[in-house]
């Protein structure tokens, strides 16, 4: 991208004018905001003036969204094909969802975990109920959830199977994404989140995604040091990579085999997102240690949680983990009631059902750009080749010129997952932008 520094008069949204000395602004001049209104690019150039670049938004500014659609300062309107990454399953400012933001918010809305209130044990009990497991632990983000899985693993290696503290291991795959802490990237092959952060944690041991056979590998080599094995069942990040079927029960076994915990980032995958609740129900295993987020929170809250059993949660006592934020009373009831909606509106149904039809019309699409169709229920991918210079990021911006907005990843694959409350005739409906842009692309 090509930053060119000049001098703008630019006004905030509310026309008060910016002040003197904080005229100098960024302004990104090339045909990324060619199609843009005066106002969307005085915004990204303020944002590119005062927050840190550690983005590269697809240069759209939203404003407002509601179901599947949103809107941005304009009042344009798109299909939104990425929903938060997952985080908005349930659609756009869901009325029940936010219903029960607002009650909770002119109640109480934070206690911190050091008393009892009265949202956060029904929040457990129905999670317990919901998905079968002994315990649930609030925590709030994705990275946060993950975090707190490798300290339940480490803690149950330590305390349950005996491995000496300094000795702990867990072994991830390549071409994760687990989050952004410096543990979580210590697990990355991606030198985008680790280059330049060491020193990195050590106790981490990387095989091949998509092969049980390395598993069983390092598991004989080292499985008395080994505490854990952790796998996002889909790989979204990497680009919706779907491993073989069977592929995770054969992990499971080995891990049980071994006398290990296997654990399920369901992070972007879970809460009906693949066409089952969770992801690991296409391979009908019930995993030691879930990890939650996302669409946990309805998308007006960040919300995330660990499931597990008395046999791995209870080695964690009072003052051991926590957050101050974890299990707070609006994200308790924000979270009942997101999980409410996908059962009442039978998400997990349309997004198997709907899956099959955005892969089946995409792979009908005739284009040299395209190389593969991939994925399963609303996660999905198209991996792309450049032609005469027109890359996966040109397609996206072209997208959004026709109505709907997706965004790459890992440079040559794009990702498009909807929320999971979009109708057949609205699917067709984006199915026909993508299909044009193609054919624009092409031209």
């Amino acid at each position: 991208m090509q930053i060119v520094i000049k001098q703008v008069n630019l006004q905030s949204i509310n026309n008060k004018t910016t002040p003197k000395n904080n005229k100098l602004k960024f302004s990104i001049m090339n045909n990324e905001t060619m199609n843009l209104s005066a106002s969307s690019r005085q915004m990204i150039e303020m944002e590119e003036q005062y927050g840190a670049h550690n983005y590269h938004p697809l240069p759209v500014v939203l404003h407002k969204g509601e179901g599947i659609y949103v809107w941005d300062v304009d009042g344009k309107k798109y299909f939104d094909f990425l929903s938060s990454y997952s985080a908005v399953n349930q659609g756009h400012c869901h009325p029940r969802i936010v219903k029960a933001l607002k009650d909770q918010a002119d109640v109480l809305c934070l206690t911190s975990r050091a008393f009892y209130n009265d949202a956060l044990c029904e929040y457990e009990k129905f999670m317990h109920e919901y998905f079968g497991y002994d315990k649930v632990l609030p925590m709030n983000t994705g990275a946060e959830g993950v975090e707190t899985a490798l300290k339940l693993a480490r803690r149950w290696g330590a305390v349950k199977k005996g491995i000496e503290n300094d000795k702990i291991k867990i072994v991830c795959c390549g071409g994760n994404f687990h989050g952004r802490t410096v543990t979580v990237i210590t697990m990355s092959d991606d030198p985008s989140s680790y280059a330049q952060y060491g020193p990195l944690t050590p106790g981490f041991i990387r095989i091949p995604y998509n092969d049980p056979k390395a598993l069983e590998e390092v598991l004989e080599k080292d499985g008395k040091e080994i505490c854990a094995f952790i796998a996002e069942p889909i790989q979204g990040e990497a680009g919706v990579f779907v491993p073989d079927d069977g592929y995770l029960k054969k992990c499971y076994d080995l891990c049980k085999k071994h006398n290990v915990l296997f654990i399920a980032d369901e992070v972007q995958t879970g809460i009906a997102r693949t066409g089952r609740m969770l992801c690991v129900e296409h391979d009908g295993i019930r995993p030691d240690i879930v990890i939650l987020g996302k669409a946990l929170g309805g998308g007006v809250l960040p919300v995330s949680a660990c499931l597990a059993d008395d046999e791995v949660m209870m080695n964690i006592k009072p003052g051991e983990h926590g957050s101050t934020f974890g299990g707070f009373p609006l994200a308790a009831k924000v979270a009942v009631e997101a999980l409410k909606v996908v059962k009442d509106e039978n998400l997990v149904e349309n997004a198997e059902k709907m899956g099959k039809i955005f892969r089946e019309e995409i792979k009908k699409i005739d284009s040299p750009h395209i190389v593969q169709v991939r994925g399963r229920g609303l996660l999905n991918a198209i991996v792309t080749k450049p032609i005469n210079g027109k890359t996966a990021w040109d397609i996206c911006l072209k997208m959004r010129d026709n109505g709907l907005l997706a965004k790459p990843t890992h440079d040559d694959i794009i990702r498009f997952a909807p929320p999971l409350c979009i109708t057949e005739p609205e699917l067709k409906e984006a199915i026909a932008i993508i299909k044009k842009t193609f054919e624009e692309m092409a031209g």
